[in-house]
């Protein structure tokens, strides 16, 4: 099948995405996240991502209780651990920045998450809010954006938005937040594992709704029979073909975070061994979902 073919194939809505945004093969970066291991030590994480072949990582939330880089931590601690990552062979691009966006003094916090940021080198900084945010904190939200965005402009790193419930429950919804922002340096990444946890909705044309603002896939599986739960990719119900066909033609580099590695219904990796053979295990089936698409 061709790529054209396979792309009608998909539903009109996809399609008009996907045609708007032409450009070379995304460049698709592979990246776990240190999230899986928040278990064990974040050294420990680097150290498991690095050996399960992975060429980038993401600096997750939390390590054995404690944020992994805290909120008033100098930025040489994100320069230390983020060559510590380069050292043992992967690539930092993001950290999550863990502040809850609403909160009234995020701006003070992310500029200081922005600082981190930029001094490990890091492409990307991760925020989102509660999931029981109301509605009427929206204006909140486009306030503090557009607050940061020339911030994060001017220290070389681009402040993303996910799907988490709350203002974010959906790509859409996201994508009308970031329309308001209007600025190139506040964008997405489209986490469709979420889009099915909180709203209940199908990501596949949900996607389609924010693709020209997505600038990283969070990696994450759902399914809904027998019980709803969160589970990596492979062992749930979203399509990743599917899933990607949008953005995979934006000429841009396009990082794939896997932030949920889990196999559905069963107890959780009691040792880091087995973080490690999931972690790998998610990278090769998305190196195969990679390839199929790049050969359409």
């Amino acid at each position: 099948m061709h790529r054209r073919d396979f792309l009608g194939a998909i539903t009109a809505a996809p399609l008009a995405a996907a045609t708007t945004m032409q450009g070379g093969f995304s460049e698709f970066q592979i990246a776990c996240m240190t999230l899986p291991y928040n278990a064990f030590p974040v050294e420990r994480a680097i150290e498991g991502i690095a050996k399960a072949g992975y060429k980038y990582l993401v600096f997750g939330s939390r390590h054995q209780g404690g944020d992994t880089i805290a909120e008033d931590a100098p930025p040489s601690k994100m320069r230390d651990m983020a060559q510590r990552a380069r050292d043992a062979g992967t690539e930092p691009l993001m950290m999550f920045g863990v502040h809850y966006m609403e909160k009234p003094d995020a701006v003070d916090v992310y500029k200081r998450r922005i600082e981190q940021a930029a001094a490990g080198r890091l492409p990307y900084l991760l925020a989102f809010g509660s999931p029981s945010d109301p509605p009427t904190d929206y204006g909140i939200w486009v306030r503090h954006l557009k607050a940061l965005g020339p911030m994060a402009r001017a220290a070389g790193v681009t402040l993303v938005i996910k799907q988490h419930g709350g203002n974010t429950d959906t790509g859409r919804e996201c994508a009308r937040m970031l329309s308001e922002v209007a600025d190139e340096s506040v964008r997405m990444f489209y986490d469709g594992g979420n889009t099915w946890f909180y709203p209940n909705i199908d990501p596949i044309p949900d996607i389609a709704s924010c693709a020209p603002y997505i600038r990283g896939i969070v990696i994450k599986d759902f399914r809904h029979i027998p019980q709803r739960t969160t589970c990596g990719p492979g062992f749930g119900e979203i399509d990743h073909y599917q899933l990607l066909a949008p953005v995979a033609h934006t000429g841009r580099k396009m990082p794939l975070a896997c932030e949920t590695i889990w196999e559905p219904y069963t107890a959780r990796p009691d040792t880091p061994g087995k973080v490690d053979a999931l972690a790998r295990r998610t990278r090769e089936y998305l190196e195969a979902v990679v390839a199929g698409l790049k050969a359409l």
